[in-house]
C-alpha cells in the first residue's frame, strides 16, 4: 500500500477507534452494523452510512477489505442493521464489481463525503435484510 494510503489509513482507524465510533455507536438514530469478530466470535458493532432500498441496506467501506468490519463480513456474512433506531437481520454480500464511486452519488452525502476523504480502497456492501 502506498505510504499516503496507510497514513490515512492509520490516522482515519484510530480517530473511529478512539473517538468517533464509541460516540457515534450510542446515538439512537445513527445507523450501526453489527457483525460477529471473526476471532471472539462476539457482537462488532460499527457506525456506518448508507441507504435503505426496498429489501436492502446499501453502504461502501473506505477502506475494503483493509475494514475489520469487511472482514468479520468474510468470515460470518450474517449481520445486523439499526436503522433509524430498529434492528433488522441479514446476510451481507461483497460487491468487489460494483462501482462504489457511482454507488456513493447514491447514498447520503454526509456519508459520501467522509468516504471520499478517507476512502483509500473503496468497496460496495450490500445486506439483504430479512423480510
Amino acid at each position: 500500500m502506498p505510504r499516503l494510503a496507510d497514513l490515512r489509513f492509520r490516522a482515519a482507524t484510530t480517530l473511529q477507534r478512539r473517538v468517533a465510533n464509541p460516540i457515534m455507536r450510542r446515538i439512537p438514530l445513527q445507523t450501526v452494523l453489527e457483525t460477529t469478530g471473526r476471532t471472539s466470535g462476539l457482537p462488532r458493532r460499527t457506525p456506518v452510512g448508507g441507504r435503505r432500498v426496498g429489501d436492502s441496506f446499501w453502504l461502501v467501506s473506505e477502506f475494503g477489505e483493509r475494514s475489520q468490519y469487511v472482514r468479520n463480513i468474510k468470515a460470518d456474512p450474517r449481520v445486523r442493521v439499526r436503522i433509524r433506531g430498529r434492528w433488522h437481520t441479514g446476510a451481507a454480500h461483497l460487491l468487489p464489481d460494483d462501482d462504489p464511486v457511482a454507488r456513493l452519488r447514491r447514498l447520503p452525502r454526509s456519508n459520501s463525503t467522509a468516504v471520499r476523504v478517507f476512502g483509500t480502497n473503496l468497496l460496495t456492501v450490500r445486506v439483504d435484510l430479512d423480510g
